[in-house]
């Protein structure tokens, strides 16, 4: 038994040396692959590298020739936008103020109210005096239409009164002259004499009575003559109420503007930059109580050199990159500035000496944001006065000009990007 154990187990050996002998070949191949594999490697990581490296030196300077002939550009720039100073209108107490400083606020959000008790006693004040001279002048155009209907009624009444005193005058001095006539006809002795003598007396008494009427009826037509400037003194009154109202009308809208005065709001979509009221304080017409920041009224004030100027042109492309948040804007140059930065100082600089020293100086350029149609420009309020920008002006090769502020001709004409 343990001779055929014995025997198994040198076979067993003999077999597994053999399996190693079959298999070293292979490997020892493996590891010559392997071997030549990695001095290969370095190799071929050199080669790409040098390559690489190559590359980088061809693009560079071409890409730097391209950048310095196809773009100007300025590290002397930043956003410049208005500040809009709320005043008040009115005098009065502040009791509410509603932002705080660095606030973003839309156009017509409210920003301060002051206190309105006296301006809306006013505004009922105005709207009593108001109703007292439209009531006025009510009456007094009735009053107008009274007097025309009356004066000129009057007139023609007067008018009939002097044609009826007249025609009775004549018929009495027409039967004196009769009674007169019969009188001479007959005799001193005739009894009918008397008679006729007590008619004449009567007539003329009747003559002297339609005298007097007729005297007074010509007097009452000079009176009612005076109709017109009866009826023009009425329609004056009349009219002198219409501009009462009208005063009227005026004090009561007065006192509506003092009473909506009451509220400040943003008339524009802004920041609030500065808060210079706190509940409780008394201000006065035109004291500043807020600033705020427009954030849709910015640009781009750019200072260029002066030997850049002669490429730059109205209209031409620019991006525009912020330093804050290192994004991009798209924009275009809208003008050229009127003279250099340093005429526009409060103390221009002036060499008396007469040793000039040649400087180069800088000229402001505007550039304005693209803005889309269908989109609020700068809603996020990332676009601030104050900061930091590198605008990149594409001038496309073109040639340099005596009239920096004009559009490019045609023959230059600015393409769509």
């Amino acid at each position: 038994m343990h001779t055929n154990e014995n025997r198994q187990t040198i076979y067993t050996d003999e077999e597994q040396a053999y399996t190693r002998l079959e298999h070293e070949p292979e490997q020892s191949k493996s590891s010559s692959a392997t071997t030549e594999a990695s001095a290969r490697s370095p190799l071929r990581r050199k080669r790409m590298l040098l390559a690489s490296i190559a590359l980088v030196i061809g693009i560079l300077p071409a890409w730097f020739i391209l950048n310095w002939v196809l773009y100007e550009s300025t590290d002397d720039a930043q956003i410049d936008g208005h500040i809009m100073p709320l005043s008040t209108r009115i005098n009065a107490h502040v009791e509410q103020v509603k932002v705080i400083e660095g606030q973003l606020v839309h156009a017509g959000d409210i920003l301060a109210v002051i206190d309105a008790t006296e301006y809306e006693i006013a505004v009922r004040g105005a709207l009593a005096r108001l109703a007292y001279a439209e009531n006025k002048a009510a009456s007094l155009y009735l009053t107008a239409a009274i007097t025309t209907t009356t004066a000129y009624g009057g007139l023609n009444s007067a008018k009939a009164a002097v044609r009826n005193a007249a025609a009775e005058g004549e018929v009495a001095n027409h039967q004196l002259q009769a009674d007169q006539a019969v009188l001479e006809r007959v005799g001193a002795q005739d009894g009918r004499r008397q008679l006729v003598e007590a008619a004449i007396a009567q007539d003329r008494q009747e003559l002297v009575q339609v005298q007097g009427k007729l005297q007074q009826a010509v007097a009452d037509l000079r009176t009612a003559q005076t109709a017109p400037q009866q009826v023009s003194l009425a329609e004056a009154q009349a009219h002198a109420a219409d501009s009462q109202i009208l005063q009227r009308k005026a004090e009561l809208e007065q006192a509506q503007l003092n009473l909506t005065s009451t509220i400040i709001r943003s008339p524009v979509t802004a920041i609030v930059g500065k808060r210079r009221v706190e509940i409780g304080q008394n201000v006065t017409a035109g004291q500043e109580v807020i600033d705020i920041v427009s954030l849709d009224d910015v640009w781009i004030t750019a200072n260029f050199k002066e030997t850049q100027l002669g490429h730059l042109r109205p209209g031409q492309p620019v991006d525009i990159k912020v330093d804050a948040y290192g994004r991009t804007w798209k924009g275009h140059v809208t003008n050229l500035g009127g003279g250099t930065g340093s005429v526009f100082s409060t103390m221009p600089l002036k060499n008396a000496s007469g040793n000039r020293m040649k400087v180069v100086q800088r000229v402001p350029v505007r550039i304005d944001f693209d803005r889309s149609q269908d989109q609020t420009f700068n809603a996020e309020g990332l676009l601030k006065p104050g900061l930091s920008v590198e605008p990149d002006v594409r001038v496309r090769l073109l040639p340099r000009s005596n009239t920096p502020n004009t559009l490019p001709g045609s023959r230059f004409q600015l393409r769509d990007q």
